[in-house]
């Protein structure tokens, strides 16, 4: 029938392969018929063979001219079956050929993603997708910073926690998944003097790995975001605030100035 549509521009040509049981024996079936011997390339023992002088065929019929044994290994190539395709060979499509937003990634790109560039780490990142929802976010109500007096945020309101992974005893983040995470926190003060300096601090375990400093009264707060790799075990996240006020200040008030903090899975 003729070709609906736009014609492709190249066809994939293959040729038909069949293997032979050989035995001490002249006469083979061949699975595909043929009108003489010309149309098949018969291989002995990896040796082509000459048509006519080796070999005839006729139909499904093969006949040798000299009898093969059971040790000897026989195959034909069908050169008058052609089989034609518009799909490319395995390996054969390189950047060029793909349309821009063309490949449905989700469906399509499995398993352990690959790095960026070569690239570990952070750099990684530009293969990954967030979760719809974070693995949790919490905001602190009133809490009571002393002068001179790292204290470790409470965060005690919850506005979302996958699988209880806030610790309400600790106050850390301690995900139960290892991966790359990003960690976001904001921290407000709503008494803050002119000039007194406060901090947010961001602990990975005991080790400080993150902070900001503000010296203004007229800034309500600061931000920090950043990517952490945690092991799934013993890893975990704390946030401190900071001041050096002359009488303790308050972090959060559970509204305008509610201070928080959060994360999502990246890798």
């Amino acid at each position: 029938m003729p070709f609906i549509g736009n014609q492709p521009a190249l066809s994939y040509t293959s040729f038909a392969k069949q293997d032979f049981t050989t035995s001490a024996t002249t006469s083979y079936t061949l699975d595909n018929p043929v009108a003489n011997e010309n149309e098949i390339a018969l291989f002995i023992n990896f040796v082509r063979q000459e048509p006519t002088t080796a070999y005839t065929a006729s139909g499904t019929s093969l006949t040798l001219t000299s009898a093969t044994s059971a040790s000897d290994d026989m195959y034909c190539v069908y050169l008058g079956k052609a089989v034609q395709t518009v799909n490319p060979p395995n390996g054969s499509v390189g950047t060029a050929q793909l349309v821009n937003s063309s490949v449905d990634l989700t469906s399509k790109v499995t398993g352990t993603l690959p790095t960026a560039n070569g690239g570990t780490g952070a750099t990684s990142l530009i293969n990954a997708g967030i979760t719809s929802k974070p693995y949790f976010l919490r905001y602190s109500t009133a809490q009571s910073i002393s002068t001179n007096t790292e204290t470790v945020l409470q965060l005690a309101g919850a506005i979302y926690d996958t699988a209880s992974y806030w610790d309400g005893t600790n106050y850390y983040f301690k995900p139960l998944v290892a991966g790359t995470y990003c960690i976001f926190a904001k921290q407000c003060f709503n008494d803050l003097s002119d000039f007194d300096i406060a901090q947010l601090r961001i602990y990975k375990n005991t080790t400080r790995i993150a902070e900001f400093q503000i010296r203004n009264e007229f800034v309500d707060g600061q931000s920090l975001t950043l990517i952490e790799e945690l092991n799934g075990s013993t890893d975990y996240i704390q946030f401190k605030a900071y001041h050096e006020k002359g009488s303790s200040i308050t972090s959060g008030d559970g509204g305008r100035y509610s201070s928080f903090a959060g994360a999502f899975k990246l890798i």
